[in-house]
């Protein structure tokens, strides 16, 4: 579980957590093509705050901090990242 003192605890910028999801709206849902998509989870360069990014599986982790769409529902945020409601508040929208 993802914790405020765990963000803090971080470098900036870290990838602290990934995965895969399928483009469906039960899933992560981007565009709704059925495909997979990669995320990650990523702590903020400045203050603690923290987002998720996806794209499609074929780009690397990386490339999906720099390039990717930001999660921005609550349901699939909590889903991908299981985090305590004070970490959750510093989700960057």
């Amino acid at each position: 579980m993802v914790t405020t003192q765990m963000l803090k605890d971080m470098p900036p910028a870290t990838i602290f957590a990934t995965g895969v999801a399928e483009d469906k709206p039960d899933g992560l849902f981007m565009v709704g093509s059925g495909r997979k998509l990669r995320w990650v989870a990523v702590r903020g360069s400045g203050y603690w705050d923290w987002a998720i990014y996806c794209h499609f599986f074929e780009y690397d982790e990386e490339w999906i901090q720099k390039h990717g769409d930001k999660v921005c529902f609550e349901s699939h945020i909590k889903k991908l990242v299981v985090c305590d409601d004070e970490a959750f508040g510093l989700y960057r929208y």
